[in-house]
């Protein structure tokens, strides 16, 4: 199974290196801000031109966006834009370019309802001081060393790891690797390379390929499992806090930079700068960490994992669980869960967004109308069951995995997938069960239409 892989390490660059390293960055910053003024500059006088009632045929001809347009125009005015151009290799000018054109593409797709999700603004031009410095390079000499503690980058040179690249170094020899891309990014105040890398990974089992597992992430603890498991939340943030908030006192009080007045930082402002950078930067490791241990331990265990469909922009407006949402990394959590499970040749299921699992009783099925955020003990008033609420939720999640059959054709289908905060047209038709048991695998009523109903609604004895 060939899958794209990266391979992020840091770097110790000298300050011959590093100087390098940030004119790439600001050559594709330049080719960034140069084709973006000519491309805005076009459409603003495209855009007055019809204003005066010019036709369409009359009007200032187009720019094109793709990337090869683009790499044109800039191949034909880089002498002039910018003549050092020769000491910079052309992978820095095709970076922000490249970047240009997917910000571009986005920017259309999002005006014409092609991309899903929030809206998607413009392209803004990128400042020197705010913008991150980054470099990417796809063709030339890249590779890693013999010794595993240096690679090559085109026009760089030999740069020096902070760590061994054995692990990507053993897949290159073995035949098993490719790198496609390396892109040079400075992140929390260090540079890192990350390798882009076409891997063929062995088909792989888990442990325990018949298990199913329902995880449902909180706040109190950051996963709470249907096997009764507590996964405790860190609260990086808070742990972090004291410092960060000391650090920040620091920085505000030496002389930064003003644009309006044209003012430079003083250095020792750069100082406090790179203090309170690394101390995020800390944060946001040790949060990946956290989370990479955990989805790997889950991916190779389980055969089947269950997990929510969150609306975690909504959370975020919660102004007394912002923070610990935003700490927790409910996003993160889902994505590597996503690809891990599928190296593991494991499966993913996402339970609707609207499936209850905190309001359904996990031992008879009944749905209770309410349930108030500050209700951590799950009581039923139908069969008695007292059970903590996340392993109540979690439970629930785990009964998703089962399949049920489609009253109409008969076949079998994931239950809860595709549910929608309605009952279909036609009524349910209740699930027939002993008194006092729990439906087997069936976490919902089915539909005549077919598919499941599986919202508000409680089993029939």
């Amino acid at each position: 199974m060939k899958t794209m892989q990266a391979y992020r390490y840091a770097l110790d660059l000298t300050a011959v290196q590093e100087r390098a390293v940030l004119a790439h960055a600001g050559a594709a910053r330049v080719a960034y801000n140069w084709s973006l003024a000519r491309v805005k500059t076009v459409m603003d006088q495209r855009t007055a031109e019809r204003s005066y009632g010019i036709g369409e045929v009359d009007l200032t001809p187009a720019v094109g966006w793709s990337l090869p347009a683009l790499r044109k125009a800039w191949n034909q005015a880089k002498s002039d834009v910018a003549p050092w151009w020769a000491e910079c290799s052309k992978e820095a000018f095709n970076t922000g370019l490249d970047a240009l054109t997917r910000a571009l593409r986005n920017w259309s797709d999002s005006r014409c309802g092609k991309r899903a999700g929030r809206p998607v603004g413009f392209p803004r031009f990128k400042s020197r001081r705010r913008s991150t410095p980054s470099v990417r390079f796809t063709t030339g000499a890249i590779r890693v060393e013999p010794d595993r503690k240096h690679v090559v980058l085109p026009r760089l040179g030999r740069l020096k790891l902070h760590e061994s690249a054995r692990k990507l170094a053993r897949r290159l020899d073995a035949g098993s690797a490719r790198i496609l891309s390396a892109t040079v990014r400075r992140d929390g105040g260090r540079w890192q390379v990350s390798f882009c890398v076409e891997v063929d990974r062995p088909q792989r089992t888990p442990a325990r390929p018949e298990a199913t597992v329902g995880v449902d992430v909180g706040v109190k603890h950051l996963a709470v499992l249907s096997t009764g498991e507590l996964v405790a939340n860190p609260c990086h943030v808070d742990c972090a806090a004291r410092r960060m908030r000391r650090l920040a006192r620091r920085m505000s009080r030496r002389t930064g930079p003003d644009r309006r007045t044209g003012r430079e930082p003083s250095n020792r402002w750069e100082v406090a700068r790179a203090r309170v950078a690394g101390a995020h930067a800390r944060v946001a490791n040790l949060r990946r960490d956290g989370l990479h241990k955990l989805t790997t331990r889950l991916a190779r265990e389980y055969g089947t994992i269950v997990v929510e469909d969150l609306n975690v922009a909504g959370l975020l407006r919660n102004g007394r669980l912002a923070r610990y949402v935003a700490d927790a990394g409910f996003a993160e959590l889902r994505r590597q869960l996503a690809y891990k499970i599928e190296w593991s040749g494991g499966r993913l299921v996402v339970a609707d967004r609207w499936y209850p699992s905190s309001k359904t009783c996990s031992g008879c099925g009944t749905v209770k109308a309410k349930l108030a955020l500050s209700e951590r003990t799950y009581t039923c008033t139908t069969c008695g069951l007292v059970l903590d609420r996340d392993v109540n939720a979690a439970r629930n999640l785990a009964a998703l995995a089962h399949e049920v059959t489609d009253a109409r054709s008969g076949r079998e289908s994931s239950n809860g997938r595709g549910a929608d905060r309605k009952t279909r047209p036609g009524g349910p038709v209740a699930v027939k069960r002993q008194p006092g048991t729990a439906p087997a695998g069936k976490t919902g009523t089915v539909s005549p239409q077919g598919g499941t109903a599986d919202h508000g609604l409680t089993y029939a004895s």
